[in-house]
C-alpha cells in the first residue's frame, strides 16, 4: 500500500497516443507563476526560468522542438497572474488535455489557466495592446513571513495621498528615460501610460501601485514604484515628478524597488 506521504509522479502522454499533423497549430497559454525561485522568464543556461521549464515540458508532451514566446520578459523574482504565451506545434493533442497535462507536469509554482488554439498570426508579444502591472508594498512595522514573498516591506507610514497624486503625473505619453535601466537599448524611451494609480487595502497597510501602458522599458515599473515610495516618505514632492521626467536621465530619479513586489496582472490584445 502506498504511504500518505508518497507522491504519484504524473506520466507524460505516451508517444503512441500523440497524433501528428502536417498543419501546425498556434496555441495560446495564460499563465500564473510565483517567480521567487526562477531567474526570470527568458531562458538562460544552467538556471531555472519560466520559459525554459515550459519549453522542456512541452517538448516532452508534444515530442517536437517547441519554442514558447511570452508577452514580455519578467525579471528574476517577479510574479505573474496573467502572463500570456504562445507556441506552434504539429501535435493534435486537444487543448483541454494539453492544459491538464501541463498542470500535472509543471512545478506547483507555475499554473496554466487557459489553453486554446488561436489564429496563426497571433503573437503573444507583438499582438499586445497594453499590459497591466501591480507593485505591492506592505507599510507596517512587521511583515508576516507568509506575505514577504509578494510585497516589499516598508516599516513606516506612507503618505498615501501624496503617492496617489504623484502617480497621476506618469499618465499620458512621456519619455521614461529617467525610469528605466540605464542599459536599456530600446530605440525609443517614449511610452503611453493609460492607468497610474495608488490603491490601498487593510487600512493602508497594503499599498498597491497599478500601472497600465502600451509598453514598458526594462525595470520601468520598479523605478516608478521606488519613486512613489520616496514621495510617500516625504523625500520627494508630487510636483517634482515632471522635472524627473524632463531630465531623461536615470540618475535623476530615485532607486529601483526590488522585484518581489512586482506582478504582471493582465495582458490586453
Amino acid at each position: 500500500m502506498r504511504s500518505q506521504t508518497e507522491q504519484v509522479q504524473p506520466q507524460p502522454i505516451p508517444f503512441s497516443e500523440i497524433p501528428l499533423t502536417q498543419e501546425p497549430r498556434n496555441i495560446k497559454l495564460v499563465l500564473a507563476y510565483d517567480g521567487t525561485d526562477f531567474h526570470g522568464w527568458q531562458i538562460q543556461p544552467n538556471v531555472a526560468t519560466i520559459q525554459g521549464v515550459l519549453q522542456d515540458t512541452l517538448r516532452g508532451l508534444c515530442q517536437e522542438d517547441i519554442h514558447v514566446n511570452g508577452s514580455g520578459r519578467t525579471d528574476a523574482g517577479v510574479h505573474a497572474r496573467g502572463q500570456v504565451a504562445h507556441f506552434k506545434t504539429v501535435s493534435k493533442i486537444p487543448t483541454a488535455r494539453l492544459q491538464h497535462a501541463l498542470n500535472e507536469l509543471l512545478p506547483g509554482s507555475i499554473r496554466v489557466y487557459d489553453c486554446r488554439e488561436v489564429e496563426f498570426t497571433f503573437h503573444a508579444r507583438y499582438s499586445t495592446k497594453s499590459k497591466l502591472y501591480s507593485y505591492a508594498i506592505r507599510a507596517e512595522p512587521i511583515c508576516s513571513p507568509f506575505r514577504r514573498r509578494y510585497a516589499f516591506h516598508v516599516p513606516y507610514e506612507l503618505d498615501i495621498e501624496a503617492m496617489a497624486s504623484a502617480a497621476t503625473c506618469f499618465q499620458g505619453e512621456h519619455d521614461f528615460s529617467s525610469f528605466c535601466d540605464a542599459q536599456d537599448d530600446s530605440p525609443s524611451k517614449v511610452r503611453t501610460v493609460l492607468v497610474s494609480e495608488v490603491v490601498t487595502e487593510e487600512e493602508n497597510r497594503l499599498v498597491i501601485y497599478r500601472v497600465e501602458a502600451n509598453g514598458f522599458l526594462h525595470r520601468m515599473v520598479r523605478a516608478l514604484a521606488g519613486t512613489l515610495i520616496e514621495v510617500g516618505r516625504g523625500r520627494l514632492s508630487p510636483g517634482s515628478i515632471l522635472g524627473l521626467l524632463q531630465a531623461r536621465q536615470r540618475s535623476a530619479a530615485p532607486w529601483t524597488a526590488p522585484p518581489h513586489g512586482l506582478c504582471l496582472e493582465r495582458v490586453k490584445y
